[in-house]
């Protein structure tokens, strides 16, 4: 029975990695590409994540509402506004949905909830791709502060253990994955950025410390959906990403990044 449990558990991370890597594969090639190529995957995207929350929280409206949203998001790349404010009222709505969440038994709340949720992927992405002189280096340093911290945190925890992190929520996580997920992911994230800038006016400490930030949101991010499947009694999101569940499994530390990211980049143009 343990070499059974054994294989079918090598199995199981082999699943993961191969998913995994296609995925990454994909986000990478239209992340080079930049432009409509990669607001249509991240519209997309939004797409099956309202699916996939209004699937957990309503169990009707799902298929209509991600269509509407990968709507939404199309029309509101098409009008004349801009990107960055969007960007910014996007990441807040979709910040005060998630803090609304936990207190909210209305259905169409819940909804409403969601859609602000998923809308990030659509409007706060492709905004931070824009982003003149670093676009590109800004979505891949939240690529590597999320993947690497995931990653750290998952291998640190199943290799260290000791106290869990909030038992009542995420059974599995630990203190030591947490911390081993932020060390790597903030370490990860000032190299990158190191990398496509090695003349940083202000040092790396900045970098550091946003990356940290970061780090510990991708984290937040990761408790956050696992509440809402404990609270509506759902074990994963969906079963489209073979090994990992839904998108919504595998995007709610990356959707806490892009609300993070979009709220500085809107400040950050309202002070410049």
């Amino acid at each position: 029975m343990n070499e059974g449990g054994a294989g079918a558990g090598a199995s199981e991370l082999r699943l993961r990695v191969v998913s995994a890597l296609v995925l990454a594969t994909v986000v990478l090639g239209a992340t080079l590409l930049g432009g409509w190529p990669f607001r249509l995957l991240w519209t997309a995207v939004a797409g099956v994540v309202a699916y996939e929350w209004l699937a957990i929280v309503s169990r009707k409206n799902a298929a209509a509402g991600g269509i509407g949203v990968g709507l939404a998001g199309l029309v509101l790349a098409l009008l004349p506004l801009s990107d960055v404010a969007l960007a910014g009222v996007a990441a807040l709505a979709g910040l005060v949905g998630a803090l609304a969440m936990p207190r909210t038994t209305n259905q169409r709340g819940l909804e409403a909830c969601g859609v602000a949720y998923a809308l990030c992927f659509a409007l706060v992405t492709p905004a931070l791709r824009d982003t003149p002189g670093i676009g590109l280096a800004l979505i891949i340093w939240t690529f590597a502060v999320v993947w690497l911290t995931d990653i750290a945190a998952y291998f640190t925890g199943r290799a260290l253990g000791g106290p869990k992190l909030l038992p009542r929520i995420s059974p599995k996580k630990t203190w030591s994955g947490a911390l081993g997920g932020a060390a790597a992911g903030t370490l990860c994230g000032t190299a990158v950025w190191a990398w496509f800038f090695p003349q940083l006016p202000a040092g790396l400490g900045p970098v550091l410390a946003l990356s940290l930030a970061a780090s510990a949101a991708s984290q937040a991010g990761d408790l956050f959906e696992s509440s809402i499947k404990r609270r509506f009694g759902t074990k994963d999101s969906s079963h489209l990403i073979p090994g990992h569940g839904g998108f919504l499994d595998r995007l709610d530390g990356y959707w806490a990044v892009l609300v993070f990211a979009g709220l500085l980049l809107y400040l950050a143009r309202l002070g410049s």
